[in-house]
């Protein structure tokens, strides 16, 4: 759907979400259902604000509720952003998606397209047919942000705000501006339809600097690129899960992912307590499992802050990641190493 004739274009992907949810009356913000209006409606909506001196084009990839997201449509995802990304004429891209699962979304896209074209992805935390709706404004940002000269990488866009896919998170189950970007701070906002930057788009180099769980080498964010593009199935990849610390935590859930068999995880993310700590009894069996040579990266479960690692750690630690993305960061790097 091309909304104008102009020179260059923005590809409006669609993959559900609450910002394409419908409710059965307009008061009605948590009994909906997700996914229900097509990204080229949501487009429609906009009328000529949608414009933005800019072609539109839409393209529906999916329908579901993020919570139920997964490594496939990830790679399909993906592999549309790719052709998208690679023709001439396409500015960059937005992304409506569900929030709940946002974060890991963005992330991933960040660290197998490296783009170096805008990736906007965005959302909203009432449905499409709320008294008032959140998602048109934050749809109407994420094109404006896409058609910013120079802008690059892949961000989130929600309530005015600019995240850099490696900060984001979700930290709010209600609020329409429902994400925080932690001590990194926002890339910048969108006022009126324009981009005020508080710091620089994401570099690629930065990103796989500072992710060292995710690939010790720039050059090995070729390799992930090239493994998620290709043939082999999202059902093949490692499985990777996270446990939580807590009080009284025992290692159970250890022994039980990895005792599998075939199905035996491959790597696992701990959520630990303040700094990164673990009840003696969750170390216990992590450990175990490393020497069984399962691969283990220890995170926080605090939402502001980082693991503060030292040389003398018999943990590794995720490099700053929260566990949601430390776990993105592990799968990655275990297709590389698998391949």
């Amino acid at each position: 759907m091309a909304v104008n004739s102009s020179s260059f274009k923005i590809v409006v992907l669609g993959t559900g979400g609450t910002i394409a949810g419908r409710a059965s009356r307009a008061g009605d913000n948590l009994g909906y259902t997700a996914g229900e209006v097509g990204v080229a409606q949501l487009l429609e909506s906009l009328g000529e604000y949608g414009a933005a001196g800019v072609a539109l084009v839409a393209e529906q990839v999916a329908q579901v509720d993020s919570k139920d997201m997964g490594f496939a449509l990830w790679q399909q995802l993906a592999a549309r952003c790719d052709h998208w990304l690679a023709q001439a004429d396409v500015a960059g891209i937005v992304i409506t998606h569900g929030t709940d699962t946002l974060e890991e979304t963005a992330y991933f896209l960040q660290a197998v397209l490296n783009p170096a074209k805008p990736v906007v992805l965005t959302c909203a935390m009432r449905p499409a047919t709320a008294l008032v709706p959140d998602g048109p404004q934050n749809l109407l940002d994420a094109v404006a942000v896409a058609a910013t000269p120079g802008a690059r990488g892949v961000v989130v866009v929600c309530a005015g705000n600019i995240h850099s896919a490696r900060d984001v998170q979700k930290v709010h189950s209600y609020k329409v501006d429902a994400f925080a970007s932690g001590d990194a701070g926002l890339i910048g906002l969108v006022e009126e339809g324009r981009v005020r930057l508080l710091r620089s788009w994401p570099s690629a180099v930065d990103f796989y600097e500072e992710n060292r769980p995710l690939a010790h080498v720039l050059s090995a964010q070729v390799a992930i690129k090239s493994i998620v593009l290709s043939s082999l199935p999202a059902s093949s990849w490692p499985r990777v899960e996270i446990v939580l610390n807590y009080a009284g935590a025992s290692g159970l859930q250890v022994d039980a992912l990895v005792g599998q068999g075939t199905n035996s995880v491959k790597g696992i993310v701990v959520a630990g307590t303040g700094n990164g700590t673990l009840h003696a009894d969750l170390q216990a069996a992590l450990l175990q499992a490393m020497a069984q040579g399962v691969r283990v990266l220890r995170s926080t479960r605090c939402v502001f802050g980082r693991v503060l690692g030292t040389a003398a750690d018999a943990i590794p630690d995720a490099q700053g990641l929260s566990p949601v993305k430390a776990r993105i960061a592990l799968l990655l790097e275990l297709l590389v190493l698998q391949a």
